[in-house]
């Protein structure tokens, strides 16, 4: 049985092209996982394994790995940075005990970094960070600690100095124990020598020593009375006090380096031992009911209590389907039933790996703090929880962004249909941010995603992967609707055919929403002119009707409906009369209300050579976008909008050109606003000449 304190579940997170894939394929060589490093650029590195990947040398699905350093057993997950794929992250962050955050020397917290950053402190993830690629030209490691603070709201720790820069980058100092570490040309990692501090930085060395060990020691009242008596502690108490810090997020161990160069690399793996938490250090996961609220009890991460396990990822490979799974307690055996307590049946435990990349090592058993990999479950999904069947239990689900864009995919051939059912069935259980609807009217399947690359990436997959020939239809923005006016009305439902007829009277008021927050119903109704028994009914007969409005067909939100008053009949009134009801009312009203085209709002980061920032702005404003701020870095500025979706199409194009292909940007879902009237007829027409040629 393995020590629990030994175990180390870390992942490292970052923009993309900051280095994240290159930390992990020097980790893997330094702790003697593989024996050669792949390069991103020639599409060799280990956990970069899926074609796409590759060709694009960027990281779609988060890769989990295995190692060891001085004893310690690290599982290690490499996630993707760019903003498409931000889910990955999201969920493997869930069920990671600490991370490492890797910033680019040159470019700085970058937009993604910001996005990761935040999840991690959702999370409540220890980190600890690594400044990589300080061998670039413009790196600077001092104006990244201070974009740390002020972009991050976050504590950087300096824990080393660069020595040199660019080019003359050789080596680092360790700022705690006060010696060098310099590194030859030979490029190889084992090629150090630790030595003198160079006379140059002996004064900056002893003055960041000082503030280290100020910050330290404040995690400790007894240290620090001592040290403001002129007292030094000792290294092992500074240790302890960062190890407590970290674990309590005051602040981060922050460290510099070249991944590419092998340069240190080893400090990073030795603070990850030192500073970041066991399995049993971090806050337990809490248990939740069946609607999702917290019971109170914690999965307390222990090898002797019941199983509690989530799965966080699915994957389909050439063997199957592999179900990830993060155990937080008890023990897990081949041959061993458990229960799913999502869908309340039980499943065997048939073959359980240990996973590198896309390579498996056969598990008998697993513990409490391993991450591993189940082969062939069949009704287990995303936030799932397995458990002991004697002791049923809810670990707290994930919740994932909605999509905000969509495009129809037909297949080339008739046989194709099925086989891409197939297909998609299995692209949806391995990733909740991507779903699929059908058109009933056109047949037509309709994809839904994060952004264009994201959609882009799942085409080619069906394409490439599973081979099938697709037309692919122009990408969809998901309009939504809602009201503007808040309006007071009454509706009457009468039914009599002989027998029992159905009647159901209500007077209510509709009115606007705070943005965002979706339907909300609530009855004043006193004296009982509607039974109790039949307010859920009215809001059931609402809340149906909220999934298509009157001007296009799209879903409406941001509506509050207050039932004040009605009537009811002894005999003829019933559950079903007042949903009923409450249906007629919605398409009485709604139009009354002055229902509204609502469009996704994105927040938009671009980054630009300082001299096409005239442009990139013109363009922004032509887009319709509201420019929120600009900040000048060394290499170029980043601008910050909030653009509507719709203009956003085909972006990356028109960035390049106008950049010389040196501008780079990313975006995410913010918020809906009201859409222009003639953006809004436009879409209007548009739906309606669709629905036509139906």
């Amino acid at each position: 049985m393995s020590d629990l304190s030994k175990y180390r579940n870390i992942g490292i997170f970052a923009h993309v092209d900051a280095g994240k894939t290159t930390t992990t394929e020097r980790i893997l060589k330094l702790t003697g996982k593989i024996h050669k490093t792949g390069e991103v650029h020639d599409g060799e590195s280990t956990t970069d394994f899926m074609e796409q990947e590759a060709e694009r040398g960027i990281t779609i699905q988060s890769a989990a790995t295995t190692c060891f350093w001085k004893d310690h057993r690290m599982n290690i997950i490499d996630t993707p940075g760019h903003v498409d794929f931000t889910v990955e992250v999201y969920r493997s962050l869930k069920v990671l005990d600490g991370g490492v955050g890797v910033f680019c020397g040159s470019g700085g917290v970058e937009p993604q970094s910001e996005t990761n950053w935040r999840y991690a402190n959702e999370s409540e993830v220890a980190r600890i960070i690594f400044v990589n690629k300080l061998d670039r030209m413009g790196a600077d490691f001092y104006r990244v600690v201070k974009q740390v603070k002020d972009v991050l709201g976050a504590n950087p720790l300096v824990m080393t100095l660069p020595i040199g820069i660019e080019e003359d980058f050789v080596g680092v100092v360790d700022v705690l124990s006060q010696k060098a570490y310099v590194w030859d040309d030979s490029g190889l990692p084992e090629n150090y020598e630790v030595v003198d501090i160079p006379a140059d930085m002996v004064e900056k060395a002893a003055e960041y020593r000082e503030m280290l060990i100020e910050t330290a020691v404040e995690q400790d009242d007894e240290l620090m009375e001592k040290y403001l008596e002129g007292e030094e502690p000792s290294i092992e108490d500074i240790s302890r006090c960062i190890r407590k810090g970290t674990n309590e997020l005051a602040f981060f161990p922050t460290y510099c380096g070249s991944a590419f160069k092998n340069k240190g690399v080893q400090l990073v793996l030795d603070a990850v031992v030192d500073y970041l938490p066991s399995p049993t250090e971090v806050k337990p996961q809490p248990i939740t009911d069946e609607e999702g609220n917290e019971t109170g009890e914690v999965a307390t991460v222990t090898t002797d209590g019941p199983l509690r396990a989530l799965a966080f990822k699915i994957m389909d490979d050439r063997f199957g389907a592999l179900t990830f799974i993060r155990i937080y307690s008890g023990k897990l055996k081949k041959g061993d039933t458990v229960l799913n307590s999502f869908t309340g049946k039980t499943e065997r435990i048939g073959r359980m790996v240990e996973m590198h990349a896309d390579e498996r090592t056969e598990l008998d058993s697993a513990q409490a703090g391993d991450i591993i990999a189940v082969v062939g479950m069949k009704n287990v999904q995303t936030g799932h929880t397995l458990c002991s069947p004697d002791s049923p239990a809810t670990l707290e689900p994930m919740v994932f962004p909605d999509p905000v864009i969509s495009i129809s995919v037909t297949p080339k051939d008739k046989g194709g249909s099925e086989k891409m059912g197939i297909a998609i069935g299995k692209m949806v259980a391995e990733d909740p941010s991507f779903q699929v609807e059908s058109d009933q009217e056109t047949g037509e399947t309709i994809l839904k995603g994060m952004g264009e690359l994201h959609l882009d990436i799942k085409v080619d997959i069906l394409k490439r992967t599973y081979g099938i020939e697709l037309e692919v239809g122009q990408p969809q923005v998901a309009y939504r609707e809602t009201i503007t006016q808040e309006i007071e009305d009454s509706y009457t439902h009468k039914k009599q055919s002989g027998g029992s007829g159905q009647f159901g009277k209500i007077d209510y008021r509709i009115k606007p929403g705070e943005p965002g927050s979706g339907f909300a119903f609530e009855s004043k109704v006193v004296g009982g002119n509607v039974p109790r028994e039949f307010w859920p009914a009215v809001e059931k007969g609402f809340k149906g009707m909220m999934q298509e409005g009157v001007l296009a067909g799209f879903p409406v939100l941001d509506v509050e409906i207050e039932l004040f008053d009605g009537a009811y009949h002894a005999v003829d009134s019933s559950a079903v009369a007042f949903e009923i009801a409450a249906k007629g009312a919605f398409r009485q009203s709604i139009p009354k209300a002055g229902p509204q085209l609502i469009e996704p709002i994105m927040k938009v980061d671009v980054f630009t050579p300082e001299d096409h920032v005239g442009d990139v702005i013109g363009d922004l404003n032509r887009r319709r976008g509201m420019i929120k701020d600009q900040q000048a870095g060394t290499t170029g500025v980043r601008i910050k909008a909030d653009v509507p979706l719709s203009e956003m199409f085909g972006y990356i194009g028109h960035l390049r050109t106008m950049t010389s292909g040196r501008g780079q940007f990313s975006m995410e879902f913010s918020h809906y606003l009201p859409c222009p009237n003639s953006v809004a007829e436009a879409v209007i027409a548009e739906v309606k000449e669709r629905n036509a040629k139906k």
